[in-house]
């Protein structure tokens, strides 16, 4: 039986300031090829990037990801920072409103701060390119893989950055033939980082802030939106994800 139809054994988790649940810690639904072609799929925003991410596969995802939302359970996925910060993906199973979130947590926070939205209400990006390598690199034990390549495409759909380097394409492309099925994982990374998340490309700088921040319309970290972050906690968010 697929990872996605079993509940046993489930191990809750809690995020503090983060209301919904039951939050659960389901690494397994990570070894499924199936999970990361729904997962990846608000990056394909071209009818190119649907066939290259689906395939043959689209019926067999479409099922998956219709049982997946279908849970009591809400699955959850850590990435560990340094300093013990953790970010968080939520699988949001709301009847009429599922969605992932993610969100950014310390233990001396009073709360988490949410970084994206992967839904149709999508808010984002919430990390640059270098923010998500690093965390998706850096080594660190524990959370829901150790693997830098399921680590970089859990969180891939938060990321969003206009100035993505030349060696990306590879990166992604080593990632998605590591986790996923798919037959072309070259063309795809390429067209996953055109696209990239629902919100799409931000520009990143420090200037006149002193920590970093984007000019996306949608994002928490774009400091002209009525929206964004306070300064403080704007500020401690790119110290937590800094590479």
């Amino acid at each position: 039986m697929s990872t996605v139809m079993n509940s046993a054994d489930l191990r809750p988790v809690r995020i503090p300031g983060y209301d919904g649940g039951p939050l659960t810690h389901q690494p397994g639904l990570l070894d499924e090829p199936l999970f990361w072609l729904g997962h990846l799929s608000s990056c394909a925003h071209s009818e190119e990037g649907e066939e290259l991410l689906f395939g043959a596969d689209y019926d067999a995802a479409d099922d998956y990801q219709r049982r997946l939302w279908e849970r009591a359970e809400w699955p959850t996925f850590t990435v560990p920072l340094t300093a013990d910060h953790h970010l968080h993906v939520v699988y949001r199973t709301f009847t009429d409103d599922t969605g992932i979130d993610y969100l950014l947590h310390h233990r001396g926070w009073d709360r988490a701060e949410l970084l994206a939205r992967d839904d149709g209400h999508f808010m984002g990006p919430g990390l640059s390119w270098p923010e998500l390598v690093a965390a998706a690199d850096n080594t660190l034990p524990g959370g829901s893989t150790s693997d830098p390549h399921a680590r970089l495409l859990l969180l891939l759909p938060a990321f969003g950055d206009d100035d993505v380097p030349d060696n990306a394409v590879g990166r992604l492309t080593d990632a998605l033939r590591a986790r996923t099925s798919v037959e072309d994982p070259e063309p795809l990374a390429s067209v996953l980082l055109e696209g990239q998340g629902a919100p799409g490309p931000a520009r990143w700088t420090t200037a006149g802030h002193g920590f970093s921040v984007n000019n996306g319309e949608y994002s928490f970290r774009n400091p002209s939106n009525r929206f964004a972050l306070p300064a403080d906690r704007a500020a401690r968010v790119a110290t937590a994800l800094a590479p």
